[in-house]
């Protein structure tokens, strides 16, 4: 028998050939929680029926069915790359650093569509046995991430799924041994002209949202196997890439002035691991933000502590150069 409690879970993924599609999950990931749940919408027809006082359930029907979830998770050193290839949208090939065991994965913000995954959720029972919930056809909406001082780089990633079914074998769960989670201490903050963004101080933490804006309700008038089932997500806006930064009152000029004078900047939050093997090159988890504005304000008087503030911002285009996720590992496939 297995584990009874949420200890023996487990939650898998493998990237669909064609949207909705089952792939048996190759990817296992090293979640904290992972709660997806099946979604129905249904009619019930109410009719006047010479005294009846209940509604009968032969007259409720079910119309769509869904499904939804989400992973939250520490940022690794390895196998990440299938859930940031599937949020930013670019196809990529880990690229080799010289003749390392170092190979460096680019994911630069672009079209999603083509881009689902076949999320399966292990949810043990009470007598030990681990029930398979298969969704099919998952994409990921957005994604949160989280960097703080002295705690580990977090990431939660949020799912619109075409279907699920309890009809697929659970598939067994392999990690890899030696993953590491980045931590904030690992993590330099740099800001500046792209390109040339300088490190700064202060910092305390970092908070940033990546929303593909994707349509999700693309149900239609149809009959047959895909009765009640929805077409692909489509983008149906402009992403979004919001954040806070709070920080204490180190220097106005990088925070406050910029506030003041809605300067735009170019923000690189940049986590180098350890060393992979003897290669010289390390763990690298960078996300490259080429323009942004802040919202906030300018800091306040609220004590005799420490001045410290937060600050939003906002994620713009800069006609040129994308936001972008790269992702430095050992692995040489996402």
């Amino acid at each position: 028998m297995g584990l009874a409690t949420g200890i023996g879970g487990q939650a898998g993924c493998a990237v669909e050939t064609t949207y909705g599609t089952y792939v048996a999950p190759t990817r296992f990931l090293p979640v904290t929680k992972a709660p997806f749940t099946k979604v129905k919408n249904t009619v019930q027809l109410s009719w006047l029926g010479a005294g009846r006082l209940g509604n009968l359930g032969a007259a409720r029907v079910v119309t769509t069915h869904a499904g939804k979830g989400s992973i939250e998770m520490g940022v690794y050193n390895h196998g990440m790359g299938i859930l940031l290839q599937a949020l930013m949208g670019t196809t990529v090939t880990p690229v080799q650093q010289g003749g390392t065991t170092a190979y460096l994965q680019t994911h630069t913000i672009a079209d999603v569509v083509g881009k689902s995954l076949t999320m399966q959720v292990g949810v043990p029972d009470t007598t030990g046995t681990v029930r398979p919930y298969t969704f099919l056809g998952s994409k990921i909406t957005d994604a949160e991430f989280t960097i703080e001082t002295a705690k580990e780089l977090t990431a939660k990633f949020n799912f619109d799924c075409r279907d699920v079914t309890e009809a697929q074998t659970l598939v067994a769960a392999s990690y890899s041994a030696n993953m590491r989670p980045f931590v904030g201490t690992d993590t330099g903050i740099k800001v500046g002209v792209f390109g040339s963004e300088a490190a700064v101080l202060g910092v305390r933490k970092v908070d940033l949202k990546i929303d593909r804006a994707l349509k999700t309700d693309r149900y239609y008038v149809q009959a047959g196997a895909s009765a009640g089932l929805k077409a692909e997500p489509l983008i149906g806006d402009f992403w979004k890439i919001t954040g806070t930064v709070t920080a204490d009152n180190v220097d106005k000029t990088i925070w406050a002035d910029r506030f003041a004078a809605d300067s735009g900047f170019s923000l690189v939050l940049e986590t180098i691991g350890l060393a992979i093997g003897v290669s010289g090159s390390n763990d690298t988890f960078r996300i490259t933000l080429p323009q942004c504005f802040l919202d906030g304000d300018t800091p306040t008087l609220d004590g005799p502590d420490i001045v410290s503030g937060a600050f939003p911002f906002t994620a713009t285009f800069d006609a040129t150069n994308l936001p972008k996720i790269e992702y430095m590992s050992s692995d040489t496939t996402v």
